[in-house]
């Protein structure tokens, strides 16, 4: 496979950031907060929230630690995404970086206004933006990408022992 240029992963965190960032913005200058828009019915409506916590509202009204907390979480993640990619793990390496970008999005808001703008409001789920999308699909994507390399990589041991051999 190709190796993806190293120039790859900022782009994508600044396509993910400029899309939130203006959705965001867009809700922000049009809307009040508690504002809904339906889209289809009372299931998929744009609900203007400003969520002061993290991840479905832990930590509500405690800015300095969803800013530590989220600060940390993407340094961890930034590191992990310069070790998959030298090793080589590009596929893993892209998702994560969806991670990055959506999490620091959405400290942007938090530092900037003291709030995260949520808008996506699906059924009685919880309201959410671009940003969280960018981290859950990372999150879960890399999970099932490492999954499959674990298996791959099982399964290319037991290829190379052959039946019944013993290490």
């Amino acid at each position: 496979m190709k190796r993806i240029s190293p120039i790859v992963y900022p782009l994508i965190a600044a396509a993910v950031i400029a899309l939130d960032q203006l959705t965001k913005y867009l809700v922000r200058s049009t809307m009040e907060p508690g504002d809904s828009i339906p889209l289809i019915g009372s299931w998929l409506r744009i609900l203007y929230v400003r969520n002061t916590g993290t991840a479905f509202s832990m930590f509500a009204g405690n800015k300095m630690v969803t800013v530590v907390f989220t600060s940390v979480l993407i340094a961890a993640c930034l590191i992990f995404v310069i070790h998959e990619a030298c090793r080589g793990s590009q596929a893993v390496a892209c998702l994560m970086t969806f991670v990055i970008a959506g999490g620091l999005s959405n400290l942007i808001d938090r530092l900037t206004l003291g709030y995260v703008t949520d808008m996506i409001s699906c059924g009685s789920f919880a309201v959410f933006n671009v940003a969280d999308i960018g981290v859950t699909c990372g999150c879960f994507l890399t999970i099932a990408v490492v999954l499959l390399q674990m298996k791959n990589e099982s399964s290319g041991e037991a290829k190379e022992q052959g039946p019944g051999e013993e290490e």
